[in-house]
């Protein structure tokens, strides 16, 4: 598999662009017309500093509006198209772009069109170049890639053929049928990008929310593999236009761009009717996709570490104790303590100063750490090197874009690989109370039914600008699952949303950004939590209160509208109201959760009760809890 990624995806000068297309691994760049005219270096120069890099160029583009009613127009239009040819070969391409027509001049006959283009054929093929027709989705007459095979192919041309390009494709709804009846050699190029379902016309679309795939909500895996069995065996390039990435770090965004494409890759592999190929790859078609060492899937949580403060650590360790958990051990090797109460664990690190409280390292459970971490390792997931002390495991460690630890390990393992060697077993873990948070004489007042069962979810703030990066990240490290992108009114503006899950639901994960009127030191606010499972959050928030522990309180106004809605049991009614307890349903169950107080602005727990198939997260009450959080 080559890959490419079109020059318009990075942001700042043509020159960095190519050195963060190189560094990221890429095979070659897509050379964006603005950006050369904007450059010092001449034609040949972005050459050679290009193969200088390992890059080569892949195409130059986009050459506009090809075709027209007034003659004298075509006339200039083949001087255009001389001197660009002429520029594609100084950059070392025999591959030029031709858009669709978009001004009202735009030839309406096929077979008018089909003759300017093969004109136009005759002329670049004197330079040595082939002309790639692409269908733009808001073309004058041609805007759909069925139309632009039939336009390329009546044009009789060895130098035309055709461009695919995902967006202008999937923002139709068109389907890929129409490949089945592709000639050998007609598709000479081919553009992939993703974007998120969106009702607006399709060029500000394209325009301004265009993203990389696995970051929308386009099947690009259905898309590739029929492209693919199609015979293509061009480069897999990438064009995608996006406000965020053309203000970022062009290295970080190529990054996220060659990470979208392993996955995609491997995905599309590993689909059915692809035969295994040497090297590790896997054949479709002429072109050999590479695919990623095979791991485990992740099956849960394995715990959650919280950084807090030394002057700190005694309000993070009272609200654990007052939900139940106990200290269980202490870390070989540094001031961070373990609390657990049954599936729930959770570290507590005071290693960093000025800290309140946040969610600083998240451990995932796997029955296959080193596999996983190779995966990671080829998703260019950055590694974090860790001292390991006598008698610690070694424990898979990457840095997610928020700069929060992900940890692959075992914790049932033997006495060699499980993570909690790593910890000397506490004397409070034999039933006595710990000195913060303390249990009543009579142990848990409501019994097991009160207890923490495991963690539910968690969820992390971002910055605005790493939420899709946040979003690729996880859900190609750890192999989740992404719901659509929510969007809850805050007091203080919107809060967007999104929740990824494993395959069996034993991972979630919630990544939010709350708006900029709230962040603090450069991190986001209220946004930051973990969520804690029980069988009987009633008892569950009983046993918390009588620990000393203080639920968030809901407006009444909230339990008035609940009745209105669900027409609720009076009873089930006045225990949610008294105890402060949020409740939403669906068709396939019930969700009931409270929250606590905030530990800090980065970080407070939620205690919730899954009834029957309910899979979300509560997301009516978010505005309520948002507000009430505020006051």
């Amino acid at each position: 598999m080559r890959t490419s990624i079109a020059t318009v995806c990075l942001s700042g000068p043509l020159p960095e662009k190519l050195a963060a297309a190189a560094a990221a691994g890429f095979d070659a760049v897509e050379v964006f017309e603005p950006d050369l005219l904007s450059c010092a270096l001449t034609p040949a120069e972005v050459r050679r500093r290009a193969a200088d890099l390992g890059l080569a160029v892949s195409l130059f583009q986009p050459f506009r509006d090809p075709d027209h009613v007034d003659p004298a127009e075509v006339a200039r239009v083949h001087h255009r198209l001389h001197r660009k040819c002429e520029v594609a070969r100084e950059l070392g391409t025999d591959l030029l772009l031709v858009c669709s027509s978009v001004h009202p001049g735009a030839v309406r006959d096929d077979d008018r069109l089909a003759a300017q283009l093969h004109d136009l054929g005759a002329v670049a093929a004197e330079h040595g170049v082939r002309l790639a027709y692409e269908a733009l989705a808001w073309g004058s007459h041609v805007d759909d890639y069925r139309h632009s095979l039939r336009i390329a192919r009546a044009a009789d041309h060895p130098a035309v053929g055709v461009c695919l390009d995902s967006f202008h494709v999937l923002s139709r709804g068109d389907d890929t049928g129409g490949l089945a009846d592709v000639r050998p050699g007609e598709l000479f190029f081919l553009q992939l990008s993703d974007a998120p379902r969106m009702s607006m016309d399709v060029l500000p679309w394209s325009r301004h929310h265009r993203c990389f795939p696995g970051q929308g909500a386009f099947d690009l895996e259905g898309f590739l593999a029929d492209v693919l069995a199609a015979g293509y065996t061009g480069p897999l390039s990438l064009e995608v236009f996006n406000d965020v990435f053309r203000q970022s770090d062009p290295r970080g965004t190529a990054v996220d761009a060659m990470r979208s494409l392993r996955q995609l890759a491997d995905r599309v592999a590993a689909r059915p009717g692809c035969a295994p190929a040497p090297s590790e790859a896997l054949a479709v078609s002429a072109v050999a996709l590479p695919v990623l060492p095979v791991a485990p899937a992740p099956a849960s949580w394995a715990f959650a570490e919280v950084a807090t403060s030394p002057q700190h650590a005694g309000d993070v360790t009272t609200l654990l104790g007052q939900l139940g958990l106990r200290r269980t051990g202490s870390h070989r090797s540094g001031p961070v303590e373990l609390w657990s109460a049954g599936g729930v664990r959770v570290v507590v690190n005071t290693r960093t100063p000025d800290v309140r409280a946040r969610i600083s390292s998240l451990g995932v459970e796997t029955a296959d750490p080193a596999s996983l971490g190779a995966r990671a390792r080829q998703l260019l997931a950055p590694v974090v090197t860790r001292a390991v002390g006598p008698g610690e495991v070694d424990i898979p460690s990457l840095a997610a874009p928020d700069a929060t630890w992900v940890q692959f390990c075992r914790t049932d393992g033997g006495a060699d690989d499980s993570w909690l060697a790593d910890f000397v077993p506490d004397a409070l873990a034999d039933g006595a109370a710990p000195e913060n948070g303390a249990v009543p004489e009579d142990g848990d007042a409501t019994g097991s039914a009160g207890e923490l069962t495991h963690v539910d979810h968690v969820a992390l703030p971002q910055r605005f600008g790493e939420f899709d990066t946040a979003a690729l990240f996880f859900q190609s490290v750890l192999d989740l699952l992404p719901s659509e992108v929510t969007v809850v009114p805050g007091p203080q503006g919107l809060v967007r949303s999104r929740a990824l899950r494993s395959r069996t639901a034993g991972i979630r994960l919630v990544l939010n950004v709350v708006p900029s009127a709230t962040l603090l030191a450069g991190r986001a606010t209220g946004a930051g939590h973990v969520a804690f499972a029980c069988s009987d959050v009633f008892a569950a928030a009983a046993a918390f209160t009588a620990r000393g522990g203080r639920v968030l309180a809901i407006p009444g106004n909230y339990y008035d509208d609940l009745e209105a809605r669900f027409q609720l049991d009076p009873d089930l009614l006045r225990r949610l109201r008294s105890a402060h307890v949020l409740y939403d349903r669906d068709a396939d169950g019930e969700f009931l959760h409270f929250y606590t107080a905030a530990l800090s602005r980065e970080l407070f727990v939620e205690v919730v009760q899954r009834v029957g198939g309910y899979d979300g997260y509560g997301a009516a009450d978010a505005a309520v809890r948002l507000a009430a959080q505020q006051a």
